[in-house]
């Protein structure tokens, strides 16, 4: 019987304010380049004044929020549990979220404090860097989950960068065991390379021993694994999740299916912005996957995504853009 939900995501609630800069900026203010660095609300304030003469693309945002919009472009069905405040921001992620047809329960109890927010900036090569001040999301708890939609669903989605924060590390640790005993297949991002870096016990613990599929790029598989090669990294990889996707750059993607590795070929296009690019490609991977196309099927789906994306300003594609690319 077809399950309510293709998939169940848990992840950060950010909203993001896109602005172009120059290396020069990033330099000046210590900011590393091609990151995910978190700041608080006061650092994140000096940032934004510095900016103040340049208008931010706004939208919903979190990496595993992407990933589940991008799901619900190509036709499939998505719930998203996560955690805003009763603020304006939080008030437009929710709306954001449900024009995109992602259903959620983080309007079933926004709480006291300040919504999520995500300074992205994109320097001239097209690399995305980014200052998160997580806000209430860094409560996020398993009181935030709903069971009933998780146990409704085909996977689960789990969002690396929630390692950060011990109530919500212990929301998917609880999220994951539920779908294990359910029969749920596990999917993970490992998010970005400071994840691996600076929290590796914490994400470890989070996404557990074995997955069912999980999405990375070449630097995050590499410090994962502590391979000094893609050879390397594959066969370590595979000690830890039964299927995985390694992202490649320019040099497209390589995906392994179980027994067999699959090069993915990128397509040529002239990057401008690379934000969102790995969550578009793991969004239409996991449609692509639930919706029979196979894994090489949707590592090419994925790969288009990816490549169409880059090409414009913004962390996602309009719906309207996404099924066509099904053609």
């Amino acid at each position: 019987m077809q399950k309510p939900y293709h998939v169940y995501g848990i992840g950060n609630a950010l909203v993001d304010m896109e602005y172009p800069v120059d290396d020069a900026f990033l330099s000046e203010r210590a900011i590393a380049k091609g990151h995910m660095t978190l700041v608080d609300e006061t650092r994140q304030a000096e940032l934004t004044m510095d900016l103040a003469d340049v208008e931010p693309k706004r939208g919903s945002g979190g990496s595993a929020a992407n990933t589940l919009i991008a799901v619900s472009g190509f036709g499939g069905r998505a719930f998203y549990s996560c955690k805003v405040a009763d603020d304006e921001p939080g008030r437009f992620f929710v709306r954001d979220l449900e024009a995109a047809g992602v259903a959620t329960n983080a309007h079933d109890h926004p709480g006291a404090g300040v919504t999520g927010r995500c300074l992205v900036l994109i320097t001239p090569d097209a690399e995305r860097t980014m200052n998160s001040f997580l806000g209430i999301s860094s409560s996020l708890n398993a009181h935030e989950l709903d069971e009933t939609a998780l146990l409704a669903s085909e996977c689960l989605y789990m969002e690396g960068y929630l390692c950060t924060s011990d109530s919500a590390r212990a929301a998917v640790i609880h999220a994951r065991k539920r779908a294990r005993e359910a029969g749920i297949k596990l999917f993970a991002t490992l998010s970005d390379p400071s994840m691996v870096e600076i929290f590796r016990p914490q994400l470890a613990e989070m996404i557990g021993e074995r997955v069912d599929h999980l999405f990375c790029n070449e630097e995050e598989a590499l410090g994962w694994t502590g391979a000094d090669g893609l050879d390397g990294a594959v066969e370590a990889l595979r000690e830890q999740a039964d299927s995985f996707c390694i992202t490649l750059g320019a040099r497209g993607a390589l995906v392994f299916d179980g027994s067999r590795r699959i090069m993915i070929p990128a397509e040529k296009v002239q990057a401008i912005d690379t934000n969102g690019a790995g969550d578009i490609f793991a969004g239409a991977f996991i449609y692509g996957l639930t919706h029979g196309l196979g894994y090489e099927g949707a590592g090419r789906l994925a790969s288009r995504a990816a490549a169409r994306l880059i090409t414009r300003y913004g962390a996602r594609l309009p719906l309207e853009e996404h099924r066509p690319l099904l053609r």
